[in-house]
């Protein structure tokens, strides 16, 4: 049994500031209580901030070997599949620097607070197998959204591309396409069809950018966010750039959204309208997206997130939201169970240091990997 006592805990899926004791056992949250509780195994956390571990909700972590390359060029230069410039690296890269550089990320990861993380995983089944063989030995949540180049083969016969996604799917927890300008609407009913029949998660971009979206209406009279509803999709990425109707429909499909504000900034391709999200009460998640350009640090994310709302909009917005989008949301939006404390419920937590009167604010503007005392992942202290 473990115990973590003295500490100001984020309690539940409104993170409600509560001080109180944690009592441990088997991985579980078992107790919230205040009466002294005795162990031979405690955590004094006085002074101390117990929250939810950190949900990173969109990587692409294979991007970790090409830090830094490409910056000036387009989007469509840099990251459009099949040939983008980031592809080219990828395919020309060993598996070793690969899976090298996926260790590092998934170690930079836990030493920000982060227990679990969803991945676009490029390359097919073999891309599958080095994400798995990287983190073998590393005590993070991987969720593992699969694709493969026959998606993107407008040659390819619909029969073959079925075959591939069920095989896929054997081997990950979904499956996830770049976008509706690299493959056709019949392939991407397909993949949400084949997700929905085993359970498991269908992903894709959409309208990152306006001109997506303008030439989505142009040649279908759809724009790409109501084309992946009617496809099927239920997590969706981006979505900076709503046309009438789109937010709406997301809301009555209860369909989540995945921002990633820092990613859209280094590419200049918009803002994620998180207030207008707010609004329409669509279920937002955060996530550091490519490694080729940001870093997985999700406590960046969060204060980049807060700053740009409230500047873009010229209003206040709840740091208190910001950081649920990290931690609570995710749990109504990926198969985990964890995102909130709560009895019953995993135990995967940090411990940091309180460094303002302001708990939420504390975290998201000043915490940096130095102030996170221990991190807790199914109940084992990683650090």
């Amino acid at each position: 049994m473990l115990v973590i006592e003295n500490g100001l805990v984020l309690w539940g899926e409104n993170l409600d500031p509560q001080k109180a004791n944690l009592i441990i056992e088997e991985g579980i949250i078992i107790e919230k209580t205040t009466r002294k509780v005795h162990s031979s195994h405690k955590i004094d956390a006085t002074g101390c901030i117990v929250s939810p571990a950190l949900v990173n909700a969109h990587v692409h972590i294979g991007d970790a070997v090409a830090m830094d390359v490409g910056d000036g060029k387009s989007i469509a230069e840099i990251v459009k599949p099949p040939h983008g410039l980031k592809h080219q690296i990828l395919s020309n890269s060993s598996s070793d620097d690969l899976i090298q550089a996926m260790k590092k990320a998934m170690m930079e990861m836990l030493s920000t607070g982060t227990s679990t993380f969803v991945d676009y995983r490029e390359g097919g089944l073999a891309g599958i197998k080095l994400l798995q063989e990287a983190g073998k030995d590393i005590p993070i949540h991987k969720i593992i959204l699969g694709r493969d180049d026959i998606f993107f083969d407008n040659e390819a016969s619909l029969t073959k591309v079925k075959k591939v996604a069920r095989n896929l799917l054997k081997y990950c927890d979904g499956l996830a396409p770049s976008g509706f300008g690299e493959i056709r609407e019949e392939v991407a009913s397909i993949i949400a069809q084949e997700c929905k029949k085993q359970g498991k998660i269908s992903s894709i971009h959409v309208a990152e950018y306006e001109d997506v979206q303008d030439n989505s209406v142009k040649e279908t009279g759809k724009s790409e966010v109501k084309r992946a509803l009617d496809c099927g999709f239920k997590l969706l990425i981006h979505l900076n750039s709503p046309v009438s109707g789109d937010l709406r429909e997301v809301s009555l499909k209860n369909v989540p959204v995945v921002s990633c504000p820092r990613s859209n900034g280094a590419l200049a391709v918009g803002i994620p309208p998180l207030l207008d999200f707010q609004k329409y009460k669509i279920n937002t998640l955060l996530g550091t997206d490519n490694l080729m350009f940001n870093s997985p640090n999700m406590f960046r994310e969060m204060e980049y997130a807060l700053k740009l709302t409230r500047g873009f909009y010229k209003s206040h917005f709840s740091p208190a939201d910001i950081l649920k989008m990290a931690t609570a949301n995710a749990a109504h939006a990926l198969p985990i169970d964890s995102g909130f404390l709560d009895e019953g419920r995993l135990a995967d937590l940090m411990i940091v240091k309180q460094l303002s009167s302001h708990p939420y604010l504390s975290l998201i503007n000043r915490t940096e990997s130095k102030n996170i005392i221990c991190l807790i992942i199914k109940g084992n202290i990683i650090y």
